[in-house]
């Protein structure tokens, strides 16, 4: 039972049924969301609201469900009913499309039954006829005109009518043309249409002089429209066809209606699968938009309210750019009577109201604007007392209004009774009335009902305290700004703050002084307490927000300090072993450079014993590289990267020779004076990196000890460095840490592209050869030289060059979709 009769009126829900109804396209649908009224089967009500959240999340999922309007069957499926009727073209298109849309929905579902098995149960054996559809695309066509192949017959009228329509035509104008050329009409007189007959318009002076049958006039009456008599006969035949045509299509609208009449109630079923999908859709769409969810159908009588909103209030709040504040609220057996107290115009209505909806929603089949952890019991019936009801015609004041309200709650009041009382005990002299509405309060806790009372009345917030069933809640207050915060606080009952509302608002304060003293100390002592229990529960919430946002931000800092710990272990792992594979790759580099070597002094015939010699020092000296430990490699490392750093310092050195050379008057530069080989010269080999030093001289050739190494070359291969040279080259590098570091800050630093565009040649190739001595220090694979297209010859010597670089794999263009023959791509050894 629903107590009274504008129960939907008071809480907002006759609004709500609008809005969804506004959304559904089929006047069907409208009618059944009408008839989905309050249930007390937990069963339908699950069946219910499983369907309508169901394409709630249907909506939100798939794009692609067949939309737009669904048109309304009945009036078809009536006319169907009726034997001897036939459907006119315009109810077969319609049926047609209803019957499209029947069979779209149900294979779109289908398809999906596993993840809505509400509404595939609800669509399971619904029949789409398409056999029914193809028929009658074969007798329509898509702009609803019957088609000339719907009949033999058909098919044969139209083209009469289309010969005699050309014949007329040719005729008439014929007879057009003659006469302007008779003066009968007027020069740019153009044939009319007069009840559906072609016609000449002439003036009346003349009408007398073209032959035929006059069908009409002007307004003024100076124009006469003439059939002429030529044509006649063919217009005649032309009725006569179209007449046929007529028929023809009326037998074939009644042959096809004849043979879908047995299928009018299956079809009268589809039709209402396609209403209830209609106003399923326009729930889920409501739904959507104000965020309404499925709760949960509470089995031990617990009523759980979690962000619970009053949907029109969130959506005038969202008009005006504002936040709702939700509702969290619980009532079971043991507390199943909420009384809420606090401030006017502090919301405590508004929560009434809120939990009347929601529950209603419920009931009614709609998803709540509430969490989907929200728990909802199954009420028999629901009272209201909100709002003033006197009426002048049957004599009632407002307080008789509210206890004729008590009065049909008292008498059905249960414990599956829902009561929702506004401003409990008001409209009378307080002391009765707060007296009389604690009684109504103790008779409806023995009843066990629950119930959710706004009050200002100090005995009714004693009562709740004091007695097991009831529990007091208040509306939050800012004492310090002096305004509502909208929120219930469960557990304690909440001060009016009359004082402090009245004193900023402005009231005088003798006023308030004067009210305060007459309200007596002890009510004036109660609403301190009251106040001074909300002001320090305001600071120590406060503080344990603050404290709660500290300890998020601890945790926050100490997870981040943790992942940089381990990213900067793991990096440091990481350095090192390049770091080995970049020693070992230099010591085979120092391999291979031994081999030169030793090619070298058999090119250079050396005797076979120096020979043997240097490959037995050679052997010793592998054997001694390959057991030494991490710092040796270290070294090597180092040795590697100050060699490549003297090869740059080099040709920098030439470059500074080279532009003094171009500064200088264009006179020829003296060629540089060679240092003769002599016993204690420092020397480096011809295309080598090794220095030794001369041990002694046989005419043209020369022993040198190349470290343990001893060998006799050419003094022609051979030129002398200075002593800084052979000491830079010579010297060990042990500093582990060095090393590491070096290569570290080269790796951080380190480019893999570089941009030669504009560059001359020689600068170019410059840039080029620190790319790669870089590249090759800090063990990259790849890099990537943009030199642009132009004229190729950048290009063409940029590869030429790397193609003399032994650690050059490949030197390829880019994909055409990235730059193509403007960029070449080094891979590396």
């Amino acid at each position: 039972m629903i107590y009274p009769a504008s129960f939907e009126q008071k809480i907002g829900f006759d609004r709500l049924r609008e809005q969804v109804a506004a959304r559904c396209t089929m006047r069907a649908a409208r009618e059944l969301l009408a008839a989905e009224t309050f249930s007390t089967s937990p069963q339908e009500i699950e069946r219910r609201l499983a369907l309508a959240d169901e394409m709630r999340l249907l909506l939100d999922m798939e794009r692609d469900f067949p939309g737009g309007e669904y048109p309304d069957t009945d009036e078809v499926v009536a006319k169907l009913r009726v034997a001897g009727t036939f459907l006119d073209v315009a109810e077969v298109v319609l049926l047609q499309r209803a019957l499209a849309l029947i069979g779209a929905v149900v294979e779109f579902i289908g398809r999906r039954g596993e993840h809505y098995p509400a509404l595939h149960d609800l669509t399971h054996g619904v029949e789409s006829f398409p056999e029914i559809v193809r028929r009658i695309e074969a007798i329509v066509d898509r702009f609803g005109n019957v088609r000339d192949t719907a009949s033999p017959a058909l098919a044969e009228v139209r083209r009469a009518i289309r010969e005699r329509e050309g014949q007329a035509a040719k005729r008439l104008q014929a007879v057009l043309s003659a006469a302007k050329g008779a003066g009968i009409v007027e020069a740019d007189a153009q044939i009319s249409i007069r009840d559906g007959r072609a016609v000449i318009p002439v003036s009346a002076s003349n009408k007398r002089k073209l032959n035929g049958f006059i069908h009409d006039e002007s307004a003024t009456g100076r124009t006469f429209y003439v059939e002429p008599v030529e044509v006649v006969e063919i217009n005649n035949e032309l009725r006569e066809l179209e007449y046929a045509e007529r028929r023809e299509i009326v037998r074939i609208l009644t042959e096809f209606t004849e043979s879908i009449r047995p299928d009018a109630e299956l079809i009268a079923a589809s039709g209402d699968c396609l209403a209830q999908i209609d106003m399923l859709r326009a729930k889920g769409c409501w739904a959507s938009e104000n965020g309404c969810v499925r709760p949960i159908l509470s089995t031990d009588d617990r009523l759980v309210l979690k962000n619970a909103r009053h949907p029109l209030l969130q959506q005038t709040l969202r008009a005006q750019g504002r936040e709702i504040v939700p509702l969290d609220l619980q009532l079971d057996r043991r507390k199943h009577i909420l009384v809420i107290s606090g401030p006017n115009a502090g919301g405590k209505s508004v929560c009434l109201k809120t939990t009347g909806i929601v529950q209603y929603m419920f009931q009614c089949g709609f998803p709540v604007p509430a969490s989907e952890i929200s728990e909802l019991p199954v009420f028999r019936s629901i009272y209201i007392d909100i709002g003033d009801e006197q009426s002048i015609d049957n004599d009632l004041s407002t307080y008789s209004s509210h206890l004729l309200n008590m009065k049909h709650m008292l008498a059905g009041a249960s414990d599956r009774t829902l009561v929702l009382i506004d401003e409990f005990g008001s409209g009378t002299e307080p002391n009765i009335g707060g007296a009389i509405a604690e009684a109504i309060l103790e008779r409806l806790l023995a009843k066990g009902c629950y119930g959710v009372i706004t009050t200002h009345y100090a005995n009714i917030k004693y009562y709740a305290s004091s007695t097991e069933g009831i529990a007091n809640g208040a509306m939050m207050f800012d004492v310090q700004q002096i305004r509502p915060l909208f929120r219930l606080e469960m557990g304690k009952p909440g001060s009016s703050f009359a004082i402090e509302i009245a004193r900023k608002i402005g009231l005088p304060e003798e006023i308030i002084r004067a009210a305060s003293e007459k309200a007596g100390s002890d009510h004036i002592n109660l609403e301190k307490q009251l106040r001074e229990i909300a002001r320090d529960k305001h600071y120590w919430e406060q503080k344990r927000d603050r404290i709660r946002l500290t300890d998020r931000k601890v945790e926050e800092l100490e997870q981040t300090y943790s992942e940089q710990l381990s990213k900067i272990r793991a990096e440091r792992q990481e350095i090192l072993r390049r770091a080995k594979q970049e020693a070992q790759q230099l010591i085979a580099d120092a391999n291979r450079q031994i081999e030169n070597t030793i090619r070298t002094i058999r090119e250079a015939q050396a005797e076979k014993e120096l020979t043997r010699l240097a490959r037995r020092e050679l052997d010793d000296f592998r054997e001694t590289v390959e057991q030494t430990d991490t710092a040796e490699r270290d070294a090597a490392v180092a040795r590697e990267i100050e060699r490549i750093e003297r090869r740059r310092q080099r040709r920098a050195e030439r470059r500074e020779r080279e532009g003094a050379a171009e500064g200088k008057a264009p006179a020829e530069a003296p060629a540089p004076v060679r240092r003769e080989v002599e016993v204690g010269s420092k020397v480096r080999m011809a295309g080598q990196e090794m220095v030794g030093v001369v041990q002694s001289l046989k005419g043209k050739r020369a022993q040198v000890a190349f470290g343990q190494i001893l060998t006799t070359v050419d003094k022609s291969q051979l030129e002398v460095v200075s002593n800084s040279e052979y000491r830079e080259a010579t010297r060990p590098v042990t500093a582990r840490t060095v090393v590491s570091a070096d290569i570290s800050s080269r790796k951080l630093n380190f480019k893999d592209h570089i941009d030669v565009r504009g560059m001359r040649v020689a600068e170019a190739l410059e840039a080029v050869q620190d790319l790669i001595d870089d590249a090759l220090m800090v063990g990259v694979g790849t890099v990537t030289i943009l030199h642009g297209k132009g004229t190729g010859a950048l290009k063409e010597e940029i590869r030429r060059y790397l193609r003399t670089v032994p650690e050059v794999v490949s030197a390829v263009d880019e994909h055409a979709d990235r730059g193509g023959a403007g960029i070449t791509i080094v891979t590396l050894s």
